[in-house]
């Protein structure tokens, strides 16, 4: 089982195979269950039938809060990631959203009614 620092940890060994980009809008995917812990959290993706471990609090925060703001970078801001840990949280997304448990978002701009 591999770990990452930021808290994310897969059954599945492998990295991600893209790059990560935390200035794009992303979300919890929609088959994803959340059940907080006294450690973090376990994610549960429906469609893949695979299990996340979030191993602290505020990478829990981050996920949860996601789809509320327009990057990954502003999530991470708002649950009070210091820039210097960014890198270690942006590795644990980058790995949620290999596994698929988060996926990209929208951006959404409210027009005139």
């Amino acid at each position: 089982m591999s770990t990452d620092p930021a808290g994310a940890a897969l059954l599945n060994p492998a990295g991600p195979a893209s790059p990560f980009d935390l200035d794009r809008p992303w979300r919890l995917d929609e088959q994803v269950a959340v059940r907080p812990e006294p450690f973090g959290a376990l994610l549960y993706h429906f469609g893949t039938r695979r299990l996340s471990f979030l191993k602290n609090a505020t990478m829990l925060a981050v996920v949860r809060s996601l789809g509320e703001y327009p990057s990954a970078r502003a999530a991470c801001a708002a649950a009070g990631v210091p820039p210097g840990r960014l890198p270690a949280f942006e590795r644990g997304l980058a790995t949620l959203a290999e596994s698929r448990m988060i996926t990209r978002g929208l951006l959404t701009t409210q027009g005139p009614a």
